[in-house]
């Protein structure tokens, strides 16, 4: 407001060092504080000033001048957009091979910030040639210079499959495994962010993970004391999961799933996502892949994340992840059915079907994982509580695994009568020629007349 910015930009071509770098660290200052003052910035013409004065100066200029960059192209694609059309990039990239590992450290931030917002900005990073240096940068010995750079390669590798590609290419995936068992715990987040980055997009991306013999190494960081370690290891496993059985079956074949398993056990809250997620995937894909998530005993955590966590969307990824569990055969709904889950699944879905927008999604994937797991769920005992509670378009669900069960099961017909439940289902309004009335007609005729009386 005093007009501080105008007299503040001829002092970056000062005759004294000092002053050119006081006044770049001032202009920093002020742009990262927040959008507006880093627009006034570039309005006030102050980046080709800034420009200008980057060839041929000392370090402490540099990471100054680096800073200032990083500062203003943090926060929006038109402030990083401002900072590509006036030539900035071209100098960033120089920097990387400077001799001063904390000029390369604040030049990798500076394009980290610039290539995390879209793909076109993490474009043009790669036209002016980052990728191969950032790699190299990742061999230096400085853990900080690692760690920004790793980070860097994940904002680049994280918007497309073309631009995971650019980085695998430049042979960033073997550098990065090797990392994952560094012990400095801010390097391993960032180097498995990359991974996962570059794993996600496509089933080749993936394999080219695993062929770096990630595994078993990866799975060591399920059991880190840094809770970020612990999440990023478990997305990393995620994203290779998601895409083939196949991938499954290597990282349950190399004691994936029960150290997930472990994992999700053993923390609260966000943590615990990317390991429900996986989970759920590793299910999805095949009947014996499910049965592997059975008999490791995933059942009895994911249940244990729909009764603890308070969060809709954990709630809602830990029904998905059962639903995905129990929907093979009845074998696998029976297992689920066993750990009392069903009634835990009625009782959320019922919650949320009143409230917001986020509850509708818990509530969308609430309801599929009950309607998966009752059409195969032939154990009744486990049904039959919910005759008692649930809403017409869940109770035809049950009502229908009754009558494909009782005609052909004397035992559990006599149970049935006994239980209470053959009373409840006569007390079932359904509106004629309905599905729910031809399952109820069908149970009745397994009875003599004057029983359904």
């Amino acid at each position: 407001n005093s007009g501080v910015l105008p007299l503040l930009r001829p002092l970056l071509l000062d005759v004294v060092p000092t002053i050119q770098q006081t006044a770049a660290l001032a202009l920093g200052r002020l742009a990262n504080y927040n959008d507006a003052l880093a627009e006034a910035v570039v309005k006030g013409n102050i980046l080709p000033h800034l420009v200008c004065s980057l060839s041929e100066q000392n370090r402490f200029y540099k990471k100054a001048a680096a800073f200032v960059l990083r500062a203003v192209g943090k926060h929006s694609p038109q402030l990083a957009q401002a900072i590509v059309q006036c030539g900035a990039l071209e100098m960033l990239v120089i920097y990387l091979e400077d001799f001063d590992p904390g000029v390369k450290e604040a030049a990798s931030w500076a394009l980290a910030y610039i290539a995390r917002h879209n793909s076109e900005l993490s474009q043009a990073v790669v036209d002016a040639g980052a990728v191969p240096l950032l790699v190299l940068c990742i061999q230096e010995p400085e853990i900080a210079l690692k760690r920004i750079a790793a980070s860097t390669l994940s904002d680049i590798s994280k918007h497309s499959p073309e631009l995971a590609q650019t980085v695998v290419d430049a042979g960033a995936i073997a550098h990065l495994a090797q990392m994952i068992l560094n012990p400095d715990a801010k390097l391993k987040r960032q180097v498995l962010s990359a991974l996962s980055q570059i794993a996600k997009h496509s089933v080749d991306l993936a394999e080219l993970v695993v062929e770096a013999e990630i595994f078993p190494v990866v799975l060591t960081c399920l059991k880190d004391s840094d809770e970020y370690v612990k999440k990023n290891g478990a997305t990393l496993i995620r994203e290779i999961a998601k895409h083939t059985p196949e991938l499954s079956q290597l990282i349950v074949n190399a004691g994936g799933v029960a150290a997930v398993i472990d994992c999700i056990g053993s923390c609260r809250g966000t943590v615990r996502l990317p390991g429900i997620m996986m989970l759920g995937y590793v299910a999805a894909h095949s009947e014996n892949l499910s049965m592997a998530v059975i008999v490791s005993k995933g059942i009895p955590p994911l249940c244990a994340c729909l009764i603890e966590e308070h969060e809709d969307h954990i709630k809602a990824a830990a029904a998905w992840a059962l639903g995905q569990v129990g929907r093979h055969t009845p074998e696998h709904a029976r297992a689920v059915a066993v750990a009392n889950v069903l009634p835990t699944l009625l009782a959320m879905y019922m919650d949320t079907r009143s409230s917001e927008d986020l509850q509708m999604k818990a509530s969308i994937f609430t309801k599929r994982a009950l309607k998966s797991i009752l059409q195969k769920c032939t154990y009744l005992p486990a049904l039959e509580p919910l005759l008692h509670d649930a809403p017409p378009n869940i109770m035809k669900h049950i009502v229908g695994q009754f009558s494909k069960v009782l005609p052909h099961d004397s035992k559990a017909r006599r149970l049935f009568v006994t239980t209470g439940g053959l009373k409840k289902v006569q007390e079932i309004k359904a509106e004629p020629g309905s599905l729910l009335q031809e399952y109820i007609n069908t149970i009745n005729s397994c009875y003599p007349e004057e029983i359904v009386r």
